[in-house]
């Protein structure tokens, strides 16, 4: 593993006791500081609970509902019955591959930051988080059970939370690419090398952006008072300042990542007898991926089926059969999260013991 550049800025070891100072190493508050002035940090009103969480199951239903007008119940329920399980499980594997790399994302940028567990521990955790997206009322819970799960203190959750978020912002990337190239390249009607033309350029532009804004982390630091909540997060994010390289290489990471999730699904479409090119599923399982990311369905029930009947309806795919490719694809996410809970059941080994035979590097 690289090593931290020691110039300019200083991780905390994350075997460090959990109050040392914050990875950006500003001064903590005196003891007779000044108390805030009332009013100044007034909670803010939040819905209940129980009632986000009944507001989003009543969205999942509408959505789901919309997703199924109009579909002949006679048809889809031939389709389930002529499903293909050898493509089914061929699809299944690839999805599983798919979170491998990326769970090998999220440790190339967990490491430099003082995370040194061995890539097993990665995918173990990865998985766990997996679990948590599907019973969880929303994907960013997942997130926050990975980073909780990674660390075993205050200071060292909010690292790992930085580096959740690092690999979530790369996988946006890669997103917005892989649908970009493959949207213009339809639109325009190019081949195949015009189209990975545009992917090209596309990419190269976000490498761009993300070189641009990885350099202008100190900056960015500058323009938040001491105390502000912003300051703590980019102040941890500062390392990747130093490597930029970092976060560029993330994104060649996510883009396997994507392609492989558009593959996964393209063989569970083959299951039920839907043969579409490569790069139809390039352009449309980006989109409803990234469309499953907003918190307004658990699981991304509805969102995901009715996704796949709009996108896929021009290619002349029936509505039933978009709709049976979605709970298909739907089934692969709970196999492959089922198999995260067992992992989490397994393991409630304290995170403090399980650093012991980590090797510092």
């Amino acid at each position: 593993m690289e090593e931290t550049p020691k110039r300019m800025y200083r991780t905390q070891d994350m075997s460090a006791p959990a109050n040392h100072e914050p990875a950006n190493h500003e001064p903590a508050p005196a003891a007779d500081a000044p108390a805030p002035q009332d009013g100044v940090h007034e909670a803010r009103w939040r819905l209940p609970a129980w009632a986000s969480l009944a507001l989003r199951l009543g969205v999942t239903l509408a959505l789901m509902a919309a997703a199924l007008r109009g579909i002949e119940w006679s048809k889809l329920a031939s389709l389930f019955g002529t499903i293909d399980w050898g493509w089914w499980a061929a699809g299944f594997a690839a999805g599983l591959v798919v979170n491998v790399v990326a769970a090998v994302r999220w440790a190339r940028l967990a490491r430099p930051i003082g995370f040194s567990f061995p890539l097993g521990y990665f995918i173990w955790r990865f998985f766990e988080g997996q679990f948590f997206s599907l019973c969880l009322p929303t994907s960013i819970g997942g997130d926050v059970v990975k980073a909780y799960r990674l660390a075993d203190s205050t200071h060292g959750r909010l690292l790992a939370g930085c580096t959740v978020v690092a690999d979530r912002l790369t996988g946006l990337a890669a997103l917005g690419v892989l649908a970009g190239a493959t949207l213009l390249g339809r639109e325009w009607r190019l081949g195949t090398l015009g189209t990975i033309g545009i992917g090209l350029g596309l990419l190269a532009a976000v490498l761009a952006c993300v070189w641009i804004g990885v350099g202008s982390l100190d900056r960015l630091l500058s323009l938040f008072p001491e105390p502000h909540a912003a300051r703590t997060f980019i102040g941890n994010l500062l390392p990747y300042q130093m490597r930029p390289s970092l976060m560029a290489r993330a994104v060649g990471w996510s883009m396997l990542v994507q392609m492989g999730g558009a593959v996964s699904v393209a063989l569970v479409a083959r299951a039920l007898g839907v043969a579409l090119p490569l790069s139809v599923w390039f352009s449309v399982v980006p989109l409803v991926a990234l469309a499953m990311v907003l918190p307004i369905s658990i699981g991304g029930v509805g969102v995901r089926e009715g996704g796949l009947a709009f996108l896929l309806a021009p290619s002349g795919v029936a509505r039933e059969q978009a709709v049976a490719i979605g709970l298909m694809w739907f089934l692969c996410t709970i196999a492959a999260g089922l198999i995260g809970g067992l992992l989490f059941l397994l393991d409630r080994t304290p995170n403090h013991q399980a650093r012991g035979g980590v090797a510092a590097g």
